[in-house]
């Protein structure tokens, strides 16, 4: 992969957020060890997608940006996680795309909801990270007394 450019590498990824196959060695890179699973004829499931979304924290280019904001309505609890922490690192996104995220499930989702909302919100995220406050799981509201800090900062 040294020899790709940052922004083949980003395609990549988005091809594997998108479903498509990218080839073993790719999927070595951007999966580590767990990719052998797979590659033995493990069901894929949506680690692919979660790996390629996860390595545009650390390879970027604005064309990926739909592509992660789309990803926030995945339909595996973890991709959707892990484009929340993408938009937040990226700073992309807005209120309306991850204000859904605030009512998942999966409360992991909701904590990287409301910490994307953090960079990204306005005015707007207040009230919505301050319903968060009273949510049952602990580290969601930590996340968004956090989250709310953070906005007010950013003020």
């Amino acid at each position: 992969m040294a020899a790709e450019s940052e922004t083949r590498v980003v395609e990549r990824c988005v091809s594997l957020l998108a479903g498509r196959y990218e080839g073993e060695d790719f999927l070595r890179v951007v999966g580590g060890h767990h990719a052998e699973g797979i590659l033995g004829g493990a069901p894929a499931l949506y680690w692919p997608e979660l790996w390629g979304t996860r390595a545009l924290l650390h390879v970027w280019d604005d064309s990926a940006t739909a592509p992660v904001v789309g990803a926030l309505g995945n339909q595996a609890w973890r991709v959707r996680e892990m484009a929340a922490r993408v938009c937040a690192e990226r700073r992309i996104g807005d209120v309306a795309a991850i204000a859904p995220l605030l009512s998942d499930d999966h409360a992991r989702v909701r904590a990287a909801g409301a910490r994307a909302l953090a960079v990204v919100g306005g005015e707007d995220a207040k009230p919505l990270l301050e319903a968060l406050l009273r949510d049952p799981d602990r580290e969601v509201r930590r996340a968004a007394q956090q989250s709310a800090k953070a906005l007010a900062a950013r003020r």
